[in-house]
């Protein structure tokens, strides 16, 4: 086994993931969904209805609890679903979320890729990330 897929397996361990249909129902109780995934493949592949744009790149301060440029929509006990284009960074990025204390916080088994496969709404993409 490669040190990525030891990486990837032990971020996965601790995740409770979601596949598309469950992450739907997930974001129809009050779960946040973010978006992860380059503006390219957003502006190509479309986005689901009602998530957060942030870039990988900002994710932990847009999303850890304690930090002072989280959203404001984001609290300890919240429930955040990462997605990317197929599930593999996007579980990365919701481990490191959890070690920041976001317990709840998981991924899309499969990513968007899964979920428009599942026939589950795409809007048209490209929305700007958070600043």
């Amino acid at each position: 086994m490669s040190s990525i897929d030891r990486l990837l397996a032990t971020a996965r361990a601790g995740l409770d993931r979601a596949e598309p249909e469950r992450a739907l129902r997930l974001q129809r109780d009050g779960a946040l969904i973010v978006d992860i995934r380059p503006h390219v493949n957003r502006a190509e592949e479309g986005e689901i209805p009602g998530s957060v744009v942030v870039e990988r790149i900002h994710l932990e301060w847009r999303l850890a609890p304690d930090s002072e440029w989280r959203l404001p929509e984001v609290k300890p006990d919240s429930t955040v679903i990462v997605v990317c284009n197929e599930g593999y960074s996007s579980s990365l990025a919701a481990a490191d979320l959890q070690r920041l204390g976001l317990p709840g916080a998981t991924d899309l088994e499969g990513g968007f890729r899964a979920w428009r496969s599942a026939g589950l709404p795409v809007r048209e993409g490209g929305t700007p990330a958070v600043p």
